[in-house]
């Protein structure tokens, strides 16, 4: 398995959203990193994680990643399921003085507090398809650890939820990169692909979130 990192890659770290040019550099190491920053860690909500993933699925298929599929999934499966195990950590010992914490460049409450109105309307949707929605992703799991949800269960649902979310995304990437008539377009596809994703999600993010704050200042 090649999991180095090269050097080029700190210089391209601003550019967060050329998913190629960071598994082209990083390696599968990055990705798995990635994946489970985006699930677990407070401060990397705004990662493109799912057109990552997607990105990762056509680069097996093409040979630029050279993991085979299986160990491909497994590893991002891990990634995913570590990252929620590590968001019920922060939210179970830290959830409170996230509460007290103060607004920064990394850290807004108006995200926690969107995850868990969230959390409390649609449960268990929230850590397994709440895994497709950006802030949701990263947020829910510290949410289910502030409320001490049962272990058991939120472990069944934590990787349920990864399960899906990753194997969506890599297969579907692996699919369209076996295609061979289809690889003189593949970055517009890739393109197009995180743009279908990601638009909707975020409109129906940003309506979420505003609904949600609504409800929150009425009950003020």
């Amino acid at each position: 398995m090649q999991f180095g990192i090269n050097p080029i890659i700190f210089g391209n770290l601003l550019n967060i959203f050329d998913a190629e040019s960071l598994i082209r550099y990083g390696g599968l190491l990055l990705v798995c990193l990635i994946v489970y920053g985006s699930t677990g860690l407070f401060f990397c909500f705004f990662i493109p994680s799912g057109g990552v993933l997607f990105t990762a699925g056509v680069f097996v298929a093409t040979g630029d990643l050279h993991e085979n599929i299986f160990t491909v999934c497994t590893l991002l499966v891990l990634a995913s399921f570590l990252g929620n195990m590590t968001g019920y950590w922060f939210g179970l010992k830290l959830g409170p003085l996230l509460y007290k914490r103060k607004d920064s460049k990394f850290f807004h409450k108006k995200h926690l507090i969107t995850a868990e109105s969230f959390y409390k309307k649609y449960g268990g949707l929230a850590l397994t398809m709440g895994l497709y929605l950006p802030i949701i992703r990263t947020f829910a799991s510290i949410v289910a650890g502030m409320v001490r949800l049962n272990f058991l269960r939120f472990l069944l649902l934590t990787f349920t939820g990864s399960l899906i979310f990753v194997l969506s995304f890599i297969l579907s990437g692996y699919f369209i990169g076996s295609m061979p008539f289809l690889k003189p377009w593949l970055k517009y596809i890739i393109i197009i692909f995180i743009l279908i994703v990601t638009i909707p999600l975020s409109f129906r993010m940003v309506k979420e979130l505003r609904r949600m704050r609504r409800e929150n200042e009425n009950k003020k």
